[in-house]
């Protein structure tokens, strides 16, 4: 699966591609990124081996239906984040925007650009999506402003429920809030 975001200068062009064993070392890599394990479910890799069983994880969510993963790359191949659509029940109409940018690549418009590259992608090519959501901690801003920036407008907040997700949540929902501003 491949979606190209076009360069839109000063930005460059970012491509969406399904994971592969090529990105197991780069991935490997941001485990030292210490606000992407905070504010993310991002896993616990020791080395490249277990980037690689994350990846396999990832093959097979799409082979499922469950979870479409991307890399997010700059046109040289450099990994700059992860967007994924996570579909607990294929079929059933919701399904849920995840994403992380690297360190390296953050203030850059990476995160925005996928989510919304994901969203009209998540809305032509996977059968049954009537909503999207997207969720992270309260205490996570820049999330929040990228998910406002793309279109999903706040609509509540999740209590904590530890040790999996120990602070206040939000949900935002894609076209929440539009045909009240029209």
């Amino acid at each position: 699966m491949l979606i190209d975001i076009p360069a839109a200068p000063p930005l460059p062009a970012l491509l969406l591609r399904r994971w592969a064993p090529v990105h197991a070392t780069a991935l490997a890599r941001l485990e030292r990124d210490d606000a992407l394990r905070r504010w993310t479910s991002f896993p616990a890799l020791a080395d490249a081996a277990d980037a690689g069983r994350w990846i396999e994880e990832q093959r097979r969510g799409w082979e499922t239906g469950e979870r479409y993963a991307f890399a997010v790359l700059e046109p040289d191949g450099r990994l700059v984040g992860h967007v994924v659509l996570k579909v607990p029940s294929p079929g059933g109409g919701t399904a849920e925007v995840g994403y992380w940018t690297a360190a390296h690549a953050r203030g850059r418009g990476v995160a925005p650009r996928a989510v919304e590259a994901l969203t009209e992608w998540a809305f032509q090519d996977v059968a049954g999506l009537t909503r999207l959501e997207l969720l992270h901690r309260v205490g996570n801003e820049a999330s929040c402003r990228v998910a406002v920036k793309c279109g999903y407008g706040l609509a509540g907040t999740l209590a904590p429920a530890p040790p999996a997700y120990p602070d206040e949540g939000h949900v935002h929902v894609w076209g929440y809030g539009r045909i009240a501003s029209t």
